[in-house]
């Protein structure tokens, strides 16, 4: 039996606008480079080491600035990586309040410290702070390691405490459900702009789960 979902934030929780992070480094900071390290899933380059915390967000900011247009400040770069942050569906904060009250709740994302402060508080505006519905969120930037590399998975398996088949992780990238998969934890793909409430409740095999108070 299930007794922690560990989900996925960008693109399960948190809705996200690739394109307009796209156009906002393009447009606004100047920077041409950014289809070579932007991705829906899987960062890559310099964003790529942002999120596995190989360098800093002061690093990161200056390496951007130094390839675009003149002028631009450390926020202003910020500001371009936040476009990618849209918000979360106030459907999928009336789940996981009530998910909450039945199983524990975790997070477990490929994130970086431009973009998690910035995404907490859109969290906490949506009527969810992640301190109070999350037992632990787990950040790529601060493990060190990023989905999908089993070391990861394994270590939060063993941080969570509860056996692999107690586990049910949730995430929007197929290569990242399968390899937590091959690392033992139990994983199912979640498709953007679907139905949450039914991927979950298909996954646990019970059509009734979201709908217990």
């Amino acid at each position: 039996m299930v007794k922690a979902i560990i989900f996925d934030m960008g693109g399960v929780l948190m809705d996200l606008d690739v394109e307009a992070c796209r156009q906002a480094f393009v447009e606004d900071l100047g920077y041409s480079e950014i289809d070579r390290i932007l991705d829906p899933c899987h960062q890559k380059g310099i964003l790529g080491d942002l999120e596995e915390g190989t360098v800093t967000a002061e690093e990161f900011r200056s390496a951007i600035i130094a390839e675009a247009r003149p002028g631009i400040l450390p926020e202003d770069v910020d500001k371009a990586l936040w476009r990618i942050l849209v918000g979360v569906e106030p459907s999928k904060v009336a789940l996981l309040k009530k998910l909450s009250k039945r199983f524990d709740l975790y997070m477990l994302s490929n994130n970086n410290p431009v973009c998690l402060p910035r995404s907490e508080k859109i969290f906490e505006q949506s009527g969810l702070p992640v301190s109070e519905y999350f037992r632990k969120c787990y950040f790529s930037f601060r493990m060190k390691s990023l989905k999908p590399s089993a070391a990861f998975y394994k270590a939060v398996i063993e941080d969570i405490g509860l056996p692999a088949e107690e586990l049910l992780f949730i995430d929007d990238s197929a290569r990242n459900v399968d390899g937590a998969i091959a690392a033992g934890l139990p994983a199912v793909y979640y498709e953007p702009g679907t139905d949450l409430s039914k991927c979950i409740s298909d996954a646990l095999g019970d059509p009734t789960v979201i709908l217990n108070e």
